[in-house]
């Protein structure tokens, strides 16, 4: 098995490479331009692997794409590189159009003119997964999930651009025949997750005896899927996924914005009494724009399809996490210090 990765320096990539390199042994190619959000020390357990490679390079680079199919010589792609913070796309959304739309159509093509010249029998078992995210979908009202026919309606810059990256990969497959697969997955959580994210933002500041900030009334929904419950339905849709379809990914934990801040401040109380009780940082501050009310994934067909079960549940995914990240201040400390130190991001300024 030989696995082309992109963004495999980022939060779900890396658990992905992590998954394929050291527990199943696949062949992996990790791609990676290395933004703000790639880390390569997320990568350290499996940087010494024989079976691990990383090429530094933009997905937006036709050229470069073109090289690392060529010397590769993939069976997997499996396409994750993407801006994806939500606030930065606010004040940013350049980025999110170039890396997700157009870096998309370039994946796209340097895959079909690979794909092309391969001969019969590996051009038919060669498969592409594009991953995108529930977002795409909008804001659920009080009822209902997430299927894989739900409209499209995107309500940020980011899930926009995701949007966009999706049907471009459903154009490929329907115009070219190129055998392409798409995952929506609902929010991931899980260690190694880049310190602007919710869960890891309220861990840290909890840590650090910072305010604890919640947009809005704290009562937007998410459904929350543990990393690498992620990567293992991502290698099995890969490979046993009908080209062409969809597959909704997701953990069946849904949470109030709320609720996720004070399980946190509690396990916090728990593993780190020195600050308790943590609850206290709590500040409830101005919602962000656009700020969608829920999201929930209905992922029958995946695991009626393709036997894919989380292993975690929302209760036991995030002990894990806070323990890890307390356990782990080697890895997120040059980040808090040299990229991120917890400002709000996303805050819309008078043009």
């Amino acid at each position: 098995m030989r696995v082309l990765v992109t963004g495999g320096a980022g939060f779900i990539g890396s658990a992905l490479v992590r998954f394929l390199v050291g527990t199943v042994g696949a062949e992996v190619l990790n791609v990676d331009k290395l933004t703000y959000a790639g880390n390569l020390a997320s990568l350290k357990p499996v940087e010494s692997a024989l079976n691990y490679k990383f090429l530094r390079a933009d997905i937006c680079d036709r050229a470069a794409m073109n090289e690392a199919f060529e010397t590769f010589r993939p069976n997997y792609v499996i396409h994750l590189a993407a801006e994806s913070h939500v606030d930065r796309s606010i004040t940013g959304a350049g980025e999110f159009i170039q890396t997700n739309i157009v870096g998309t159509f370039t994946m796209l093509e340097a895959a079909r003119q690979y794909w092309d010249r391969l001969p019969a029998a590996q051009k038919a078992a060669f498969r592409m997964l594009h991953v995108s995210t529930d977002e795409v979908y909008g804001s659920l009202g009080s009822e209902g999930l997430f299927t894989e026919t739900t409209p499209y309606d995107p309500s940020s810059p980011y899930s926009a651009s995701k949007a966009g990256s999706d049907h471009l990969a459903t154009a490929w497959q329907r115009t070219y025949g190129l055998p392409v697969i798409i995952s929506n997955c609902s929010n991931n959580y899980g260690p190694y997750h880049f310190p602007e994210k919710l869960i890891p933002l309220v861990i840290l500041n909890a840590l650090e005896g910072k305010r604890l900030p919640v947009y809005g009334t704290g009562a937007n929904v998410r459904d929350w899927l543990f990393v690498e419950d992620h990567a293992r339905a991502l290698l099995l849709i890969a490979q046993k996924g009908r080209p062409g379809e969809k597959y909704n990914i997701g953990g069946w934990n849904e949470r109030q914005n709320i609720e996720v801040v004070t399980r946190i401040c509690t396990i916090m109380d728990e593993l780190h009494p020195d600050g308790a009780p943590h609850a206290k940082l709590i500040e409830y501050v101005a919602d962000r724009p656009g700020h969608d009310a829920r999201y929930a994934i209905d992922a029958t067909k995946l695991r009626t399809e393709l036997g894919w079960q989380a292993q975690e549940n929302f209760e036991s995914g995030i002990y894990k996490t806070v323990a890890w990240y307390l356990e782990n201040a080697g890895w997120w400390q040059p980040l808090r210090n040299g990229v991120y130190s917890g400002e709000r991001l996303g805050v819309l300024k008078k043009v």
